[in-house]
């Protein structure tokens, strides 16, 4: 249990802005073999970022008058919170991918775009789609169930955070740098440690069943899968593998994809 403690932990220091400092870094500890075992809790981390940015949601949804602009308005600041507590890691992720994918043919000079830390004009226009997407289907789930667009977005964000494991699993690490942020964790995944992060989704969608049991969840995990789907072909095509980058870019997809797959389901309930 301490091992799975300082893993969790660790990984949620990696990928969230929530402060692990002082003595509980220092008990926490680093090395690149615990990175490489956080990984397993990836999907961990998507149920304190998802269960603190649902609670937001619910709780602006409970405050804000009941008019038609309060769904957005709800949704946009709690989409603004996960954004801060994440500091748009993954968002960042995405725009890199795109700026890179977009701006060469050649792998070589895309994977060199992509250590730019400027933006270019294909990361901005993927990144402001993206999250305008992400915006208007969670509205759209509101509009039907404030309840329903609450309990997907935390299933959304431990869901998108798990299927990126299956990436590292089955892709090799194309990343150059010894700077690369994803480099320690992606050398290797290993079954105990990807069946512990299914373990964290089984969990997640277990609770989402339980206090929604009505909502379609198989087309919303389904609509998560294409997009992994997607994204693997993507990489493996134009990388020859995935980088850091790639990993984010594909929790992003796949959480937009996730609203989407349960948005298109709802009108067979009706």
């Amino acid at each position: 249990m301490t091992a799975f403690a300082r893993h969790f932990l660790l990984a949620l220091q990696f990928f969230t802005r929530i402060p692990v400092t002082g003595r509980l870094a220092a008990w926490v500890g680093f090395s690149p073999a615990m990175l490489r075992a956080s990984a397993a809790h990836f999907p961990g981390v998507g149920w304190v970022v998802g269960g603190l940015t649902a609670g937001v949601l619910w709780g602006l949804l409970a405050l804000l008058p009941p008019v038609p602009a309060a769904l957005w308005v709800a949704v946009v600041l709690s989409t603004v919170f996960s954004v801060m507590l994440t500091g748009a890691f993954h968002e960042d992720g995405l725009a890199d991918l795109a700026d890179g994918l977009g701006g060469s043919a050649q792998r070589e000079r895309a994977l060199e775009i992509m250590k730019d830390s400027r933006i270019g004009s294909y990361g901005a226009i993927a990144l402001v789609l993206v999250l305008l997407t992400k915006v208007a289907l969670l509205a759209l789930l509101a509009q039907g169930s404030g309840w329903l667009a609450v309990v997907a977005l935390f299933a959304a964000h431990v869901t998108s955070r798990t299927l990126p494991l299956l990436v590292i699993r089955t892709l090799p690490h194309v990343g150059d740098t010894p700077q690369s942020k994803s480099k320690p964790l992606a050398e290797s995944l290993s079954n105990a440690g990807l069946f512990a992060g299914l373990l964290w989704w089984a969990l997640a969608m277990a609770l989402a069943g339980w206090l929604l049991p009505g909502a379609p969840w198989g087309p919303a995990v389904l609509g998560a899968l294409v997009g992994l789907a997607w994204m693997w072909r993507l990489l493996q095509r134009r990388l020859q593998g995935f980088t850091g980058d790639g990993l984010g870019a594909t929790q992003q997809v796949c959480e937009l994809l996730f609203y989407l797959g349960l948005a298109l389901a709802l009108p067979v309930l009706a």
